[in-house]
């Protein structure tokens, strides 16, 4: 039987000279007050067992992460006539191109991508009553955590700050492809990246991905095993915008980053993972946190291929 926690200590020590690396995002007022150095990392195995290392009092909202949840609550409800409305190709552009939505008449690239996520979540608008508490109650079952709060002053700051998030919305809205009312929908997607979570609540949440699409925590089955696969190959190819390839070569595991430094990673039917630690890389990536999926990978031979 594999040790995880002993990979998991040595994963702390792996990464001790690079928790000061990189620097915290700060085009959000309210993100930029996360401490540099702040690291966790948490493992949750598809036979419902937990594992984690680092500073585990630590919370973070998922920010981008979310985008994964969203699609889901969308494949749930819209099954694959969502996919007239969001491509399924990596993007090779920044996660907030306007060019190339441009270029491909409003229809986004993939749902990882800003435009992506946030037509997704104006799909997923349209089929609930409350989207913001659906979201919420979401996290809560899946976690196993019913006290999980949205960071409301994060959300407002990123609301504040949406223009460009709002002018791809404008520009798709102008192709007929987007539906409700532009700021309300942003609203609850900045709400939804706002979600706070440490890492264990965050590969608990996402622990149906490495697991044929069933929650051992709210004991639903989210999505069938096709889809899973299916949102799991996208995850691939373009979890990590246009540094997936980068991510893929390094870790060979489906991922999915944001830049409050949190990442997921899945091992089909083995785990989900879970690392946060705020400085990013030049392309918002956590660089404590790839280091430490790429040291993990390597120490348990997981890589897909």
């Amino acid at each position: 039987m594999t040790d995880y926690q002993a990979v998991l200590d040595r994963v702390i020590d792996h990464i001790e000279p690079l928790r000061f690396q990189g620097k915290v995002a700060n085009y959000i007022p309210a993100l930029a007050e996360q401490p540099l150095g702040q690291f966790s990392i948490a493992i949750q195995t598809t036979d419902g067992q937990s594992y984690y290392a680092g500073d585990m009092s630590a919370r973070f909202t998922v920010q981008s992460v979310s985008k994964v949840m969203t699609l889901t609550m969308a494949l749930q409800r819209y099954g694959d006539e969502l996919w007239q409305r969001v491509g399924k190709e990596p993007s090779g552009t920044a996660f907030n191109s306007l060019t190339q939505l441009e270029f491909e008449n409003g229809v986004p690239r993939n749902p990882f991508i800003n435009a992506g996520a946030i037509v997704t979540c104006d799909a997923l608008y349209s089929r609930l009553g409350a989207p913001i508490h659906t979201m919420l109650e979401h996290y809560r079952a899946q976690s196993g955590n019913d006290k999980v709060k949205i960071n409301k002053r994060v959300a407002q700051s990123e609301f504040e700050h949406r223009y460009r998030n709002a002018a791809m919305a404008y520009l798709m809205k102008s192709f007929g492809n987007f539906n409700n009312e532009v700021e309300e929908v942003l609203w609850s997607y900045f709400n939804y990246c706002a979600i706070e979570l440490d890492s264990l609540e965050l590969a608990k949440t996402f622990s149906y991905l490495s697991n044929q699409g069933y929650c051992q925590q709210s004991k639903q089955q989210l999505l069938s095993a096709k889809q899973t696969k299916q949102l799991n190959s996208l995850l691939f190819t373009s979890g990590l915008y246009d540094a997936a390839g980068d991510f893929a070569y390094r870790v060979g595991m489906p991922g999915k980053s944001g830049v409050s430094g949190a990442i997921i990673a899945v091992l089909p039917n083995e785990f989900t993972v879970a690392v946060c630690s705020p400085g990013l890389d030049k392309v918002g990536n956590s660089v404590a946190g790839i280091a430490a999926l790429e040291f993990l990978s390597e120490e348990l031979g997981t890589a897909i291929f």
